[in-house]
């Protein structure tokens, strides 16, 4: 019996598409590690140019690259990297341990890398929203200033602020909501068309090197020690939303799920926040 060519087909339409439509979603990463399976995702070593250690993956040392900036910035190097570099239509960042998926219900932890969207399911996604983004992060008893201002230093976000109003005026209302908002789009993950990726890109590099620039000059950037020097990664979480709903605020959007992959403390998380809030003692690591 004649097999019938349509699965063919359909493979072959399909191979097309990949090679028109082609995404790039980075997993950044600073050590060896289990990455989700998928020819979208690039595992890249973020901050490599410090690093003595060869993962024999992408790196971010390499083309126009920040990878110096790591201790600080974090995993934005590798999405300056990826904005710099990448020739592909669809960018995209996530964690090695942080990944979005579409399963519903209990993940196992030894199952939550395999949870990570497909290729199947990411084209899908790319054709029907203009951005994906993690569910809004809702800190229900706190403003995000409020709650930044307790868990951490909050002078550069001030000074964020002064920067955004002298050289970003039209961003300032939505950046002053961050005084009564809630809830917000967390851990620098997104994926999006090209030309939007790198506009926001474009953007935000634009700030947080003038935030370094003038927190450099007031000396204020060496008075934190290794965990709250990299507030350049944390501020460009709040400044995600301050883009997006200033230029872009009728956006098709898809908010997806965070696994994370190593899990969470909740009891830790939030003790060290009602330390943070009431008792006045900053967070000292990440959770």
């Amino acid at each position: 019996m004649l097999k019938s060519p349509i699965p063919a087909i359909f493979s072959y339409i399909y191979g097309i598409i990949k090679l028109v439509n082609n995404i790039e979603i980075i997993v950044a990463t600073h050590k060896k590690y289990a990455f989700p399976k998928g020819k979208d995702y690039v595992p890249l070593h973020v901050g490599a140019k410090l690093s003595k250690e060869d993962l024999k993956i992408a790196r971010d040392d390499t083309g126009d690259n920040i990878s110096e900036k790591n201790p600080s910035f974090c995993e934005l190097t590798g999405f300056y990297w990826l904005s710099k570099n990448s020739k592909a239509d669809f960018l995209g960042l996530v964690h090695y341990r942080r990944l979005f998926t579409l399963k519903s219900g209990r993940i196992k932890p030894e199952d939550s890398i395999d949870s990570a969207l497909s290729d199947k399911e990411i084209d899908e996604l790319v054709k029907n929203y203009d951005l994906i983004l993690p569910k809004p992060r809702n800190y229900y008893i706190e403003t995000l200033w409020s709650h930044y201002e307790h868990t951490l230093h909050v002078a550069p976000l001030i000074k964020t602020r002064e920067i955004i109003k002298k050289s970003y005026p039209e961003y300032l209302k939505e950046f002053d909501r961050l005084k009564t908002r809630k809830t917000a789009h967390m851990f620098n993950m997104l994926i999006g068309k090209r030309e939007l990726i790198t506009e926001y890109s474009d953007w935000l590099f634009k700030v947080l090197f003038e935030l370094e620039k003038e927190l450099e000059k007031s000396k204020e950037a060496k008075k934190y020690d290794s965990f709250h020097s990299r507030f350049y990664g944390r501020i460009s979480e709040l400044l995600l939303d301050v883009w997006l709903y200033t230029k872009h605020p009728n956006l098709k959007i898809k908010e997806l799920r965070v696994v994370d992959v190593e899990g969470v403390n909740w009891f830790k998380k939030g003790t060290s926040f009602l330390l943070a809030k009431f008792g006045g003692k900053k967070y000292g690591k990440s959770f």
